[in-house]
């Protein structure tokens, strides 16, 4: 396509920097085209921003704006100077396409269909609060700066716009700064801020190699201590199982003995009951022998 989808107001993300304080700051998306177009932005540091919404339709000659919120920070960066960039895709959608449509196919801003996809980026400044302006509209409307990669020197002198661009080589740094991003973790998704992904498959196939067998060592230390686990609780069942047949035996034991003790107790008792006991048979008897001997000599 000759002409841009979108025009962006402003050119930057400027931020008024307190510490442990949140900022915001809005970006204007105006679409001087006959088409729908759907935009999606993404950053390189999602943890740290937090975009509404981050994705989102803007019809036929009509504009959209979204905020950009960033989180409290414990630190101020030095100099006041950030690296974070923002890249805002868009594309021509059917008549009639919604947010939740857009959600639901993943496919739109991929590069691989073979569709246009615009890309514009947005570099991040910080401010201290005596500096810093405020970014609202004027008089109702945002003022149009053209600050891209297109704006001479000429325009920016007659305009009088402050933040000027970096020079080409400065530019190039930034780009390749960008898409080389160190910190491959920042590139996940947080909250409805999506991350900027790398282009580098070079880079992405180090960050896997790097990766890959950190998980792969952590998934098998968790193996081997739930396999140790395992093991203690299996050998505890058994140790459980042994002392309760231990404890069965001892009370069939205990059962037995007290049997036992009662058969001996009841013949004990039907002894002593039947007959005279033998002492008294022999004192009985010897009586009765010298008796019947005096008997007789008399």
């Amino acid at each position: 396509m000759t002409t841009e989808l979108l025009e962006i107001q402003p050119c930057e993300l400027r931020f008024t920097f307190e510490l442990k304080k949140q900022s915001s700051c809005s970006i204007q998306l105006s679409n001087m085209s006959d088409h729908y177009v759907a935009f999606k932005v993404k950053t390189t540091s999602p943890k740290k921003y937090c975009v509404r919404p981050n994705i989102g339709i803007v019809k036929p000659k009509s504009t959209s704006v979204f905020t950009v919120t960033m989180q409290a920070q414990k630190a101020a960066p030095q100099d006041l100077h950030c690296k974070d960039k923002f890249l805002i895709q868009s594309t021509v959608v059917p008549i009639g396409t919604t947010e939740e449509d857009i959600i639901i196919a993943s496919s739109v801003f991929s590069k691989e269909s073979g569709k246009y996809i615009e890309e514009k980026k947005l570099r991040v400044v910080l401010a201290s609060p005596s500096h810093s302006p405020v970014l609202l509209p004027n008089n109702g409307e945002f003022k149009k700066e053209q600050c891209y990669e297109t704006l001479s020197h000429q325009d920016i002198a007659q305009s009088g716009i402050e933040n000027i661009p970096p020079p080409q080589r400065q530019l190039a740094e930034e780009v390749s700064d960008f898409q080389h991003a160190k910190n491959f973790e920042e590139l996940k998704l947080v909250k409805n801020a999506e991350p900027w992904p790398c282009n580098d498959a070079r880079e992405l196939e180090l960050a896997k190699d790097v990766e890959e067998p950190k998980l792969v060592k952590d998934f098998e230390e968790l193996k081997s201590k739930l396999h140790n686990m395992d093991s203690k609780l299996k050998q505890a069942d058994h140790t459980i199982a042994r002392l309760s047949d231990e404890r069965s035996t001892a009370l069939k034991e205990k059962d037995i003995l007290k049997q036992e003790l009662e058969f001996l107790k009841r013949e004990n008792m039907k002894r002593t009951q039947v007959g005279f006991p033998l002492l008294y048979v022999c004192t009985v008897a010897l009586i009765s022998l010298a008796f019947g001997y005096l008997i007789r000599r008399s």
